[in-house]
């Protein structure tokens, strides 16, 4: 095992604040060095949300599986990021891999899969921790110490849920048989836990993993949000080398089905959105996902100066007729440089260019007339990002080819949107959301200017658009300061 010393690695965490490398991003919770990965334990304690993830503080690599942490109560002003949880016993010796957190008898409590290799062979474990005054985590009890019967030794991301007053969690794994993913159902009586078994579902074979499962209740309806690895690419979905979705429907907890449920659908239409977390408080559900994707590490060329991915901006999901719509959490509108707005209203118009600034959140409603295909360029030089839409297809385009550095290629989707398109943008340094027909689709990437150069916005059509009103502000930074 490395050492992992929290006084040396938080002393330099405090020394890379301000970030100020030009692909740092301003409203993206990132660090200065190492590689982050899932959002995990994501809960509010006390008054204040906490937010912890997966940090390699040693490297750009996916090893020495940490957790950092912050908290804020705003989502925009934050605790300096802190080690929180590391390997150090024989059960996590190779990582402390992903989990959730709860807050309970005034205390926060997070719930992680210890990672541990014996000759190859992977032993996980489920275990208990609580959040100590100096921002550490004090590890507890084990409460599942291996993977069941019939499960493959991937098994990890335990999630809990309560349901008619009693305590369950859902957690990812592998069947031994035929190497499928699934997730498997766990009940908490008089303080042990018990394998109920396999959720039930009409998926089929769908993925030799499922990561990361989330499970949900909006109104009478169970969502189960999980990232399964192994689909194939199709023409307007799952596109990515593994995917972030969900299934809406009814979950028996009796018989373990999830009935009348909904065909999977995709959380996110980017490049770069995987693991998600979903926590609810005073009645919406907030989540955070990971801008990054497995197993493509050669596409974030901050790699070269030290550090890898960011988390998104925090989202509020909705659940409308068995479709997720996710729109910025509320609290981003903070953000917003008031005395920045530039108004857009163009009647007619093929074409027109407006300067953005360092960080941007760009509104915009076309209602498209005679035009068949709309276009939203962001320029950065020569260099462009482009939002696309066919209206005859029905599908929205994103294309990165037109940058020199990271990922490439295209991502399409279908997309609804008639007479009239909203895209709400939110443009940082590396980072673009974006967000169409009020939350239906959001995509999430990154991109890395060659040059530090502001971006420009460019909205055109086939032929002229019939009116694009709109708002332009400046987004202000996150706000860091010393732990409290």
């Amino acid at each position: 095992m490395e050492n992992f010393d929290k006084q040396t690695i938080d002393a330099r965490l405090a020394q890379g604040f301000p970030l100020e490398h030009r692909w740092h991003n301003r409203f993206h919770l990132e660090m200065p060095f190492g590689l982050i990965n899932d959002p995990n334990g994501l809960t509010y304690h006390q008054g204040a949300y906490h937010i912890f993830y997966q940090w390699n503080p040693l490297g750009c690599e996916h090893k020495n599986k940490c957790w950092a942490h912050v908290k804020t109560r705003d989502f925009i002003h934050y605790t300096l990021p802190e080690l929180s949880l590391w390997p150090d016993d024989v059960h996590d010796k190779d990582g402390c891999y992903s989990g959730c957190g709860v807050s309970e008898d005034g205390k926060l409590r997070v719930l992680y899969t210890c990672n541990r290799k014996e000759d190859g062979v992977r032993i996980p474990a489920q275990r208990f921790g609580t959040l100590a005054s100096d921002g550490s985590v004090r590890k507890e009890e084990i409460i599942i110490p291996d993977h069941p019967e019939n499960i493959t030794g991937h098994f990890r991301d335990p999630f809990l849920f309560t349901r008619h007053g009693r305590r369950y969690l859902i957690i990812g794994a592998q069947r031994e048989a035929d190497e499928k993913g699934t997730a498997l159902i766990y009940e908490e009586v008089d303080g042990s836990w018990h394998n109920l078994g396999e959720i039930h579902t009409r998926l089929g074979d769908f993925g030799y993993m499922w990561e990361c499962p989330n499970l949900l209740q909006f109104g009478s309806y169970d969502v189960l949000i999980f990232c399964p690895q192994g689909l194939s690419a199709r023409a307007y979905d799952r596109q990515n080398i593994y995917q972030a979705g969900y299934i809406a429907g009814h979950l028996s907890l009796d018989s373990l089905d999830m009935v009348q449920h909904t065909k999977f659908q995709e959380l996110d239409r980017g490049f770069d959105f995987y693991a998600p977390q979903v926590f609810e408080h005073e009645g919406r559900h907030l989540m955070i996902g990971w801008m990054g994707m497995p197993d493509k590490d050669g596409e974030y060329p901050s790699k070269e100066k030290g550090w890898m991915y960011s988390l998104t901006m925090p989202r509020e999901l909705r659940l409308r007729q068995g479709h997720i719509y996710s729109r910025p959490a509320r609290e981003m509108r903070d953000l917003r440089v008031k005395e920045s707005a530039v108004e857009l209203n163009n009647s007619l118009v093929s074409s027109f260019r407006q300067p953005l600034f360092a960080g941007s959140e760009i509104l915009l409603e076309m209602e498209l007339g005679e035009a068949k295909i709309a276009t939203c360029v962001l320029h950065y030089g020569l260099e462009k990002l482009v939002f696309s839409y066919d209206r005859e297809q029905q599908t929205m385009t994103i294309d990165r080819e037109g940058m020199k550095k990271g990922g490439r290629g295209k991502r399409i989707f279908k997309l609804f949107a008639d007479q009239k398109l909203s895209l709400q943008l939110f443009v940082d340094k590396a980072a673009v959301e974006a967000f169409f027909q009020h939350g239906e689709e959001a995509a999430s990437l990154l991109v890395f200017p060659e040059k530090n150069i502001q971006p420009e916005l460019e909205v055109r059509g086939d032929s002229p658009i019939k009116n694009v009103v709109g708002t332009v502000w400046e987004l202000d930074s996150y706000k860091f300061q010393l732990n409290s």
